[in-house]
């Protein structure tokens, strides 16, 4: 059978090219500037990491922008082409394993479609407040549904650039304003080229591939500027599949970005429970770190591969669990400090790690991808065990942080990187884009000048 642009569901192309600032809720346009402040924040204590630098500096190296548009990268200000600027936003986000994620997905949206949307936006010189904030919820609605499609219809577990790639495209699509043929190529284009890489390789063995966010957002960006030259790609079976219509049935209907959960840690999602858990107990007992015996971990399988005891990078750090419990109990907090040199080179959170044991639970199993339990037990010197509940991740749709401490989230990863009154001038002007107008002011903070 040909699938041709007519596979694609008449509603779902009408919403990409064609949504509104009227046509979406103003909680979701709301939810939007949340997402954009936590993503920034990310960003910016991304900055710091080796990461970044790399990927930064590969990008002014390789990617320069020839005869098409230049884009300056984000917190970092040379000017390189849409999809090195991309790139090199995209893995600086995820560099911090702090930013926003769907449970469907396995994984996290706004990292490879901010990067996308501010590409495009840059390049082609749009300069609407309204449209930006819009365009950002299209990028969610749509990214999100194609990461629940694919998982539904390819039998690995890949990583979130893959259907990222797809979502950029659709971004692309509507900020070049393509037609229905060309947005059908693009989509295309994209998840053919897309990082359908192996998650568990990168859970097992971690290194700075992480999650192929930035390579999803490079991948998605040049399928649009591809497809706008006349370049031709596969249908993307994401969208064009009979089987995954139901996916995409309420879009522009249900606002799936309200589902995005927020992480208060920086650390991968499946080993957030541990950690609420263990602070859940130190908190209540009062624990004495330094007279912890033994701490045992009840989890699901996903988490358990998360076996690195003495991570000695961040990337080691972020995808290990006895590291981010250890240092929970020992400092009686997580935050970018404690998966960065500072927490690698304390050696009480070693000591601590050195205790941690992992067990499934098949009911935690069972629960997963929907839900993400664990609890823990801690036994101290003096014989006596303290066991937690079970717990989810805080910041889950069904219990979002507040505005309050996404905003202190947002402080205390951006001000040790660009200081304390560059973070209030961003806070704000990401504030200002409800009120519409010119982006100009907030480019300018987001975007150094070189």
């Amino acid at each position: 059978m040909v699938v041709t642009p007519s596979a694609l569901p008449e509603s779902t192309i009408e919403f990409v090219l064609g949504a509104t600032a009227a046509d979406i809720p103003d909680h979701a346009m709301a939810f939007a500037r949340r997402c954009l402040l936590d993503l920034l924040g990310v960003a910016a204590a991304g900055r710091s990491t080796e990461l970044s630098g790399i990927i930064s500096n590969h990008a002014a190296r390789y990617f320069g922008a020839g005869t098409g548009p230049a884009v300056p990268m984000l917190f970092d200000g040379r000017r390189v082409s849409p999809a090195g600027a991309a790139l090199a936003a995209g893995m600086t986000i995820d560099a911090i394993d702090a930013h926003d994620g769907h449970n469907l997905t396995k994984g996290h949206t706004g990292c490879h479609q901010l990067p996308a949307l501010l590409a495009f936006t840059l390049a082609e010189g749009h300069d609407d407040a309204t449209e930006f904030l819009a365009s950002l919820v299209v990028g969610y609605e749509f990214a999100t549904r194609a990461g629940i499609a694919l998982h539904a219809t390819a039998p690995d577990y890949h990583t979130s650039g893959a259907w990222g790639a797809v979502g950029a495209a659709a971004l692309g699509a509507r900020l070049l304003r393509l037609t229905q043929t060309q947005t059908f190529e693009a989509m295309g284009i994209a998840e053919y080229h897309g990082p359908r890489s192996q998650m568990m390789r990168v859970i097992d063995h971690p290194t700075m591939l992480k999650d192929g966010s930035g390579w999803g957002a490079m991948a998605g960006v040049s399928a649009a500027y591809l497809a706008a030259d006349g370049f031709t790609g596969a249908p993307a079976i994401t969208v064009c599949d009979p089987e995954v219509h139901e996916v995409w049935a309420d879009l522009g209907d249900r606002w799936i970005i309200l589902d995005q959960y927020f992480k208060p840690q920086p650390v991968c999602r499946w080993a957030q429970p541990s950690v609420e858990a263990a602070l859940s107990l130190r908190a209540t007992y009062g624990i004495d770190p330094d007279k912890i015996e033994r701490i045992e971990v009840t989890t699901f399988h996903e988490a358990a591969r998360l076996a690195t005891a003495h991570p000695a990078t961040t990337e080691h750090a972020q995808y290990s669990l006895p590291f981010p419990v250890a240092a929970a109990l020992a400092r009686g907090r997580l935050g970018a400090t404690e998966v960065t040199a500072d927490g690698l080179g304390d050696p009480r959170i070693h000591r601590l790690a050195d205790r941690v044991t992992i067990h499934e639970d098949p009911a935690h199993n069972a629960a997963f991808p929907a839900n993400r339990y664990a609890r823990v037990s801690v036994e101290l010197a003096d014989g006596q065990v303290v066991t937690s509940e079970d717990h989810e991740p805080r910041g889950d749709a069904s219990a979002h942080l507040d505005d309050a401490e996404i905003r202190a989230k947002f402080h205390a990863f951006a001000a040790p990187v660009l200081g304390s009154a560059r973070a209030k001038t961003i806070e704000a002007a990401v504030d200002a884009l409800a009120d519409g107008g010119s982006l100009e002011p907030f480019v300018g903070q987001i975007i150094p000048t070189v």
